[in-house]
């Protein structure tokens, strides 16, 4: 790894992706390998939500990169922002190269499980998520997708919070997990908490739209049943 991308690969794993990809934008385009930076300037993006400026630099590591690992991660990243911006022939496409490799790993399961969420296929991401646990019933990241599902649909709240809790027990810093948590509690009826592990959530990632608007319908249901006790005095 070129020693000038250091400074930005430890902005980006302190989670301060605006200056980190600020950094990468800045240096001259021959200061660094192309395709390392444009790997770290994809993850940037990605992390950003801004997901048409990322497509264009992740794909340059997919096309023309080496480094299998990588590649792999990248195509990952690419599946779930082509579902998440309504592409899902190409992250079908993207799932599809993996699996044609003989790579079927527990991310690529909890992908699958994201992608079939975001295509309304409800039942068949649950089924990929439960794969999952199957498998390694620690894995955080089936747990905060299975939760939040089951907390989203109304199937399960009681499993919900323990998946939840537990999801973020093994990482109380990471924003989805959080938000999964403050969302379960939310349908329990539970706003105080709900407000709570939202609002922590949104501190960790204040640009995530799903976050923000998860708070905003916690405050306003909040909002509501204050006047509704209002009303009741009255």
């Amino acid at each position: 790894m070129s020693d000038t991308l250091r400074q930005g690969i430890k902005l980006y794993q302190a989670r301060k992706y605006t200056d980190a990809l600020s950094f990468f934008l800045s240096l001259p385009p021959d200061s660094a390998d192309n395709i390392d930076l444009a790997y770290f300037i994809g993850l940037c993006y990605a992390r950003l939500n801004k997901y048409d400026e990322a497509l264009l630099y992740l794909e340059q590591v997919v096309t023309n990169g080496t480094d299998e690992e990588r590649i792999k991660q990248c195509r990952l990243s690419l599946a779930v922002i082509y579902s998440l911006t309504n592409r899902s022939k190409m992250a079908e496409f993207e799932l599809s190269k993996l699996t044609e490799d003989g790579i079927d790993t527990e991310q690529i399961q909890c992908a699958k499980g994201y992608v079939t969420w975001y295509r309304n296929e409800i039942d068949k991401s649950i089924d990929y998520y439960e794969n999952v646990l199957d498998q390694n019933p620690e894995n955080s990241t089936a747990l905060n997708g299975l939760g939040y599902i089951l907390a989203s649909t109304g199937k399960d709240l009681t499993r919900a919070l323990f998946l939840c809790k537990k999801a973020v027990d093994s990482n109380p810093n990471s924003a989805a997990y959080l938000d999964s948590l403050g969302w379960v509690y939310f349908k329990l009826g539970l706003l105080k908490e709900a407000k709570t592990f939202v609002k922590r959530a949104l501190e960790h990632n204040p640009d995530n739209e799903e976050i923000k608007n998860h708070y905003q319908e916690i405050l306003s249901s909040s909002s509501d049943i204050k006047n509704n006790d209002i009303h009741r005095r009255g």
